[in-house]
């Protein structure tokens, strides 16, 4: 059925290796060219189209690229105001994507909305390094004045060479933080590692960029071109400056109020995450939605096609429905095979229309059919939750035992209990039906005189009543099954079905009432089975509260109810994905974190120095924490990600400015002293601030534009990120060098 009228359907579904756009566009051609030929048929390619929200997700996406590429651009010009240098610095971006890109490309990878989001997300990164070598060549290069070339390349590479070591340890530690993401599996990996691929590949190439490219430009175009300003000739440096060091004077001289802040910081942000709710995947804004619907086992195909009759006419009576498309049942041979009781309807909302209000509509329509199975969904979510559990709900119960009435008889309690609990909506019991069914039980004592098994009564018996299968008869191009079973009259009177006549081994026949008892039972019209057990869904939704907070609270009901023996429960959907997910996040980031550390001190050679760094991380976990909380209060994969990103740029920064500590220890014989950390703080100032900047600006268009779509998974993961970000840059350059004073001598 066609927007209420009787139509053909055609259902196109791409191999797993297929491309959703490219597979689209190939579909839509061919049915242009068969229009000519079909002047009296109305053709609607876009009633379900999901290449529409790729290709909006995609352009939201490479809009989000530019325009950060444009505020990163700025943010070099304002600091560096130096075209030269900037121009430098700014070669990383393209450079770094187009690496990722290459790599993606020769890889025999695509193009999807995941991998660009890694890009939007790196871009403000990958200058980092470049930023880095750029400043601090500039800044010898201003100490040293040359025009002989032999001089300007000792300088140029001496100043490379000096955070060379800071780089390389720094960008290795960022790609490291990010192992945990890429080694995600199920339905987190499929999302996450394109992203955290996109981000790891960006980041390797900004390196490459950064050792090669950056000192060779530099040394090209740096030394004889006029240095500019002086940090002191700039305003705003200026400020920026004289600011920094009145605050950062008392501070140096009291470590040990760094030290509180440092641990009120950590605990500040520690306290507020048991406040956070949970969340596995936001909601996609697609414009196409799949709606289930499943009347009662047994019932007719005109039934189902009456009530979606009506139906389609109520949604299409919704200002900004589309069209409306379905089918009643599935072949016998398609992937998924129902009964004529199951219908699938397709909704498509125009563009411009009012997502949410529509949506809400939508759901009061389908609402007012009770006693029937029914859940609107986008088709990622459709999708994602038949492979989360196979059943069409957030909160899956699934019950595991022997006896199908103990089973139906747990499941309606199990449901009874779980509608008290605030935000469960769609609440259902798998629909099952009692049909009649022939019912033979075999008498062990009797059977054995005659010298016959249950197993052999209950084969003879099936092939005369449900028929068995003896061969095959082919008749190109027909395959016909050859079957024996017993005739009508014995088939449908059950009188005649216990004097039906078995052999015994002796070729003797005897009634098959003298060996079992035959009669109707009223039975299940399904029974499945998982792992050698029947089992029963319990289903619902979550609507109006915490994701996570409703499962938890499912949970602790499971635990509580007493299960007979041999029956028990499992929590399947996405709340038991989200948390999988995070165990295996919290497992390999122990792993991640220990090769962070081996890193650090491999780099530094300190214990002390090491402590340092990983101290400074609750800078950023106390700023991801009030991201989370402005973003609605919910972590989801998409958050934790965000936090796991943020604490690899934190650590960044602080190695950065650690490293540059050592330098002028080790090769400028500075003391260990008040002036070591004002100087050391003050030189690394702008380079901090500048890619601090870079990065929080590059994910603003993400952050200000909202959920849109192809922004659902990063629009809380830039909100973390930029929080954490902020608060990091702000605590590093504050507390980090009165810390450093106070307990970072090595020697």
């Amino acid at each position: 059925m066609v927007s209420g009228r009787t139509g053909l359907l055609l259902i196109v579904e791409k191999q797993p290796t297929g491309n959703t756009l490219t597979l689209t566009h190939d579909v839509e051609k061919a049915l242009a060219a068969l229009r000519p030929g079909l002047r009296d048929v109305e053709i609607d390619p876009a009633i379900f189209r999901p290449a529409t929200f790729i290709e909006q997700s995609m352009r939201n996406l490479r809009a989000a690229l530019g325009l950060g590429c444009v505020l990163v651009i700025a943010v070099l010009s304002l600091f560096l105001r130096d075209l030269r240098s900037a121009a430098i610095s700014l070669t990383a971006i393209p450079l770094s994507l187009v690496g990722a890109l290459l790599v993606l490309s020769l890889a025999g990878g695509t193009l999807n909305t995941m991998f660009l989001a890694g890009l939007v997300i790196a871009t403000g990164e990958v200058v980092d390094d470049a930023i880095i070598d750029v400043e601090n060549i500039r800044r010898r290069l201003r100490a040293q004045p040359t025009h002989d070339a032999r001089t300007a390349l000792q300088t140029v590479l001496a100043a490379s060479l000096e955070v060379r070591s800071s780089v390389v340890y720094a960008s290795l530690l960022v790609c490291l933080v990010f192992l945990p993401v890429l080694v995600l599996d199920g339905v987190a990996g499929a999302f996450f590692r394109p992203l955290a691929l996109a981000y790891v590949l960006s980041i390797l190439t900004s390196l490459l960029v950064a050792l090669t490219v950056t000192p060779a430009l530099s040394l090209l175009l740096l030394p004889r071109a006029p240095q500019g300003l002086t940090d002191a000739q700039r305003p705003l440096l200026t400020w920026l400056h004289t600011r920094y060091r009145r605050l950062l004077q008392p501070l140096v001289a009291r470590p040990r109020l760094a030290v509180i802040a440092t641990a009120a910081t950590a605990v500040l942000g520690i306290a507020v995450v048991p406040w956070l709710g949970d969340e596995f995947l936001p909601d996609f804004q697609e414009r196409d939605f799949l709606m289930h619907w499943i009347e009662k086992p047994g019932a007719s195909v005109e039934a189902s096609r009456r009530s979606t009759l009506r139906v389609s006419q109520e949604l299409l009576s919704i200002p900004g429905v589309r069209s409306f498309g379905s089918h009643i049942g599935r072949a016998e041979v398609a992937d998924e095979v129902v009964g004529p009781n199951f219908t699938e309807h397709w909704i498509s909302l125009d563009p411009d229309v009012d997502y949410a209000r529509t949506l809400a509509r939508i759901r009061d329509v389908v609402a007012g059919y009770p006693g029937v199975f029914h859940d609107v969904l986008t088709y990622l979510k459709e999708r994602m939750k038949d492979v989360l559990s196979g059943a069409q709900g957030a909160i899956v119960v699934r019950i595991f035992g022997s006896d199908f009435s103990t089973l139906r008889s747990q499941a309606e309690e199990i449901s009874a209990r779980m509608g008290r609990i605030a935000g469960v909506v769609d609440l259902k019991v798998e629909p099952q039906v009692l049909v009649p069914q022939i019912e033979v039980r075999v008498r062990p004592e009797r059977a054995a005189l005659h010298g016959l098994s249950a197993a052999q009564i209950r084969r003879m018996a099936s092939t005369l009543i449900a028929g068995t299968k003896v061969g095959e008869v082919v008749h190109a191009p027909l395959q016909m099954d050859v079957v024996v079973w017993g005739v009508p009259g014995v088939r449908d009177d059950l009188t005649a079905l216990r004097r039906l006549l078995i052999e015994t081994p002796t070729g003797a026949q005897i009634p098959l009432s003298d060996v079992a008892d035959v009669s109707i039972v009223a039975a299940p019209s399904e029974i499945k089975r998982e792992g050698g057990s029947r089992r029963i869904d319990v289903m619902c939704n979550v609507r109006g509260r915490d994701h996570g907070e409703v499962a938890r609270e499912v949970e602790a009901l499971l635990r509580a109810h007493p299960f007979p023996r041999g029956y028990h429960p499992e929590l399947l959907g996405e709340f038991a994905a989200r948390q999988r997910a995070r165990n295996q996040l919290m497992l390999w980031s122990l792993i991640a974190a220990l090769g962070c550390l081996l890193l650090l001190y491999w780099d530094f050679r300190s214990v002390r120095l090491t402590i340092l760094i990983v101290a400074t991380l609750p800078f950023a976990l106390t700023g991801g924490v009030v991201g989370a909380l402005a973003g609605g209060g919910v972590l989801s994969l998409g958050s934790l990600v965000g936090f796991v990103s943020v604490l690899g740029i934190a650590s960044r920064n602080a190695l950065m400015l650690l490293g540059h500590y050592r330098h002028l220890r080790e090769h400028e014989g500075l003391l260990h002293d008040d002036a070591l950390a004002l100087r050391g703080a003050e030189e690394r100032l702008v380079p901090i601030l500048m890619t601090a900047l870079c990065a929080a600006l590059s994910l603003l268009p993400i952050v200000v534009r909202g959920r849109l779509p192809g922004y659902e998974i990063e629009h809380p993961m830039a909100l973390v990120i930029l929080c954490g970000l902020l608060t990091s840059t702000v605590l590093n350059l504050l507390l980090l060098p009165a810390l450093y004073r106070g307990y970072g001598r090595t020697r």
